[in-house]
C-alpha cells in the first residue's frame, strides 16, 4: 500500500520545520567540533517527526496508543543522546550536546503533532543555553585528591 498521498505536502511542512528548527543546533555543534552536529540534529528531528506523523496516519490522532509511540521516541532519542556523554577517568564530558540531541528529538515530536510553537521554543531555548559562555574546566585534581566517592565512580 502506497499510502494517502493527499496528506504528503503536510508531512513535508511537518518534517521542513522539524529539519530547519534542529539545523541551528546541529550548526553550533558542529562548528564547536562535537561528534554529533550538522547531521545528527536535524536527523533526529525529523526522525522523531516522522514517528509521529506516521503514527497519525495510522492510529489516527486521538489513538490512545500514541502515548506508546511517543515514549518510543522518547526511549529511542534519549539511547542516541547517551552516545554523546564521553567518560575519561573522572571526568564525563557531552552532557550538553546528549540533552540537545534530546532536545530536537521532542521538538521533531512537537512539530510531528503540529505543535509548532513548541518546536520553536525548544529550538531557540536550546540554541541560547548553548550560546552562554562556560567557564574554563578545572584542572583536574591529583590522584590523591580525589574524593573516595569518585574513585568509586570510576571502579
Amino acid at each position: 500500500m502506497l499510502g494517502n498521498w493527499s496528506d504528503s505536502v503536510d508531512h513535508l511542512v511537518h518534517l521542513l520545520v522539524a529539519f530547519i528548527l534542529a539545523l541551528p543546533i546541529g550548526w553550533h555543534r558542529a562548528r564547536e567540533e562535537y561528534d554529533a552536529g550538522l547531521r545528527t540534529f536535524p536527523l533526529v528531528a525529523m526522525a522523531a517527526c516522522g514517528f509521529v506523523q506516521t503514527a497519525i496516519s495510522v492510529l489516527g490522532a486521538g489513538a490512545i496508543a500514541q502515548a506508546n509511540i511517543l515514549q518510543g521516541v522518547i526511549i529511542g532519542v534519549g539511547f542516541i543522546g547517551a552516545g554523546a556523554i564521553m567518560k575519561e577517568g573522572a571526568v564525563a564530558t557531552g552532557h550538553a550536546t546528549a540533552a540537545s540531541v534530546w532536545v530536537v528529538g521532542i521538538l521533531g515530536a512537537a512539530v510531528g503533532y503540529g505543535y509548532y510553537d513548541i518546536g520553536l521554543i525548544l529550538a531557540a531555548a536550546n540554541i541560547a543555553v548553548l550560546l552562554i559562555p562556560t567557564r574554563a574546566p578545572a584542572r583536574s585534581a591529583a590522584p590523591e585528591e580525589v574524593s573516595r566517592v569518585d574513585q568509586r565512580a570510576t571502579m
